[in-house]
């Protein structure tokens, strides 16, 4: 796991929100794939610190919130 700054690499990716993103100002990530691994960035705020994960980190991320949500 890493934090980056955006770059034009990163600029030009496809971001994806979660569908369950009701575009009313909550608070959202946006992920977009990279060369083996997964950017996450607030949607809130598009030019800010990037946290960039293996897959394998994802799924296990994904899995942990899964079991938290209610």
């Amino acid at each position: 796991m890493s934090g980056e700054a955006a770059g034009p690499e990163i600029d030009d990716m496809a971001w994806f929100k979660s569908s369950y993103s009701a575009g009313d100002g909550g608070q959202c990530v946006e992920v977009a794939a990279g060369s083996g691994v997964l950017h996450v960035r607030d949607s809130k705020d598009e030019a800010g610190p990037i946290v960039s994960l293996t897959p394998t980190a994802w799924t296990e991320f994904v899995g942990f919130a899964a079991q938290r949500t209610a």
